[in-house]
């Protein structure tokens, strides 16, 4: 940051002293010309014809260099057929003339004639009454002066900026360090927290760094509730674990004549609770990623195909938007529409109608059966891991908590009621809209 301040810095300041230089030497050298502009003026005003046809002036120039030789100020006046008339000062040299050139009005150039000394000439063309010759008005003037102004000028110009572009760079480099101060606090914060010191960033911040400040301590409570959310599950999988475990070992301490039953109804128990906790697992996994996204209508035909061919008595109807989209891993949907329309079509009474319908940002997916329905009273405790209604069926009860972690992660939600049209149990599921 600092060094492309310093350089946009010097950029400017460079692009902008020349531009001044520019306009103050032009300036000055329309001031040096101005001067000569009026000696040569007084010139032509006091000039007139002699009775032997040459020039004279009626008053001479008051300016006494032109009488110094060399001075560096000099003027002479000429035409065709005319001997130069000179100025003292100019003693044994000429300034050229081109007789080819005529000028008018006042004509101002650079010129290099005298070895050593650069001059400003200024002339100008006139025909004086009482002669019809051309008659060239020169003025000289050594630059010695005139440069010596300019490289002041750009002396003082360079001093100047220079000063100006170390003071603006200082500035640009403390305005950094000091914007960029609230970083650092956050960095020793971070190190105090990895630390264990603390848990948030706590130390107040300026309102530029205030937001990225608020949503570090928001990734921080996320990822511990996602290790808490570990850490319980990898509890409740134990738990779970713990008790047909148990159960295995004191019937082969016990050397129980259906050991083998027992390990098969034991192990079968176990293998549920594995998959519930890793159905969990991967969704918590996929939960955030930005290209989850799956199509309603695909998965619940697959789903349809799948229970169809379990449970061949029951007849299953779809309706509703068929390009309706979620926020789901295509998996994971199908997990979560695979668990509840196997219940319709295991506990109802042979109907099972899926509706899907878009509702604002959200997509509700209504499963509705002709079964017997689940009291109101037990609707919130049917979601517990292991909570069954019916136990003549086979099943260990982690369909619907399965619904209920899988929806949750993504964001969703799932409640039971009441099938208006089939008169059994209403599954309404809502996922986000994808």
């Amino acid at each position: 940051m600092i060094g492309i301040a310093a350089l946009w810095i010097s950029v400017l300041l460079i692009g902008g002293g020349v531009a001044l230089d520019r306009v103050l030497a032009d300036a000055i050298t329309r001031n040096f010309d101005d001067g000569m502009n009026y000696v040569l003026t007084a010139m032509i005003a006091s000039a007139e014809i002699g009775p032997d046809g040459e020039v004279l002036f009626n008053r001479a120039p008051a300016d006494q260099r032109f009488l110094e030789p060399n001075s560096g100020l000099y003027y002479q006046i000429s035409a065709p057929g005319h001997e130069d008339w000179r100025s003292r000062s100019l003693w044994d040299r000429a300034l050229k003339v081109n007789a080819d050139h005529i000028d008018r009005d006042f004509h101002a150039y650079n010129s290099k004639q005298f070895p050593g000394e650069d001059l400003r000439v200024m002339e100008r063309t006139i025909i004086l009454p009482g002669s019809q010759s051309r008659w060239t008005f020169m003025v000289a003037q050594a630059r010695s002066s005139l440069d010596d102004q300019i490289a002041a000028l750009r002396s003082t110009l360079f001093e100047s900026f220079a000063l100006l572009a170390l003071g603006l760079i200082f500035l640009a480099g403390v305005q950094t360090v000091y914007g960029l101060l609230p970083l650092r606090k956050v960095r020793k914060e971070i190190v105090r927290m990895r630390g264990g010191q603390q848990s948030r960033v706590t130390e107040p911040m300026p309102a530029e760094v205030l937001p990225m400040v608020e949503e570090l301590n928001a990734l921080l409570a996320h990822n511990e509730r996602q290790a808490e959310e570990a850490r319980t599950h990898a509890g409740n999988l134990a738990h779970a674990l713990k008790t047909p475990l148990t159960v295995i070992m004191n019937a082969a301490t016990a050397q129980s004549p259906d050991l083998g039953d027992t390990v098969i109804r034991e192990a079968t128990t176990m293998r549920r609770q594995v998959d519930h906790h890793l159905a969990r697992a991967r969704a918590v996994g996929r939960r955030g990623a930005a290209q989850s996204r799956a199509e309603v209508w695909p998965s619940l035909q697959a789903v349809e195909r799948a229970v169809g061919r379990l449970y061949p008595e029951a007849r299953i109807d779809m309706d509703g938007d068929k390009e309706a989209s979620v926020r789901v891993e295509r998996q994971d949907l199908d997990e979560l529409l695979g668990n509840l329309i196997e219940n319709a079509a295991k506990y109802g009474g042979g109907s099972v109608f899926a509706t899907v319908t878009p509702a604002d940002d959200m997509v509700e997916i209504l499963i509705e059966d002709d079964g017997a329905g689940i009291p109101a009273a037990d609707r919130v405790r049917i979601f517990d891991r292991g909570a069954r209604l019916d136990s003549g069926k086979p099943g260990t009860g982690l369909g619907l908590a399965i619904v209920r972690d899988v929806a949750e992660i993504y964001g969703g939600t799932v409640t039971l009621e009441e099938s208006e049209d089939l008169g059994g149990l209403m599954v309404r599921l809502r996922l986000p809209a994808g």
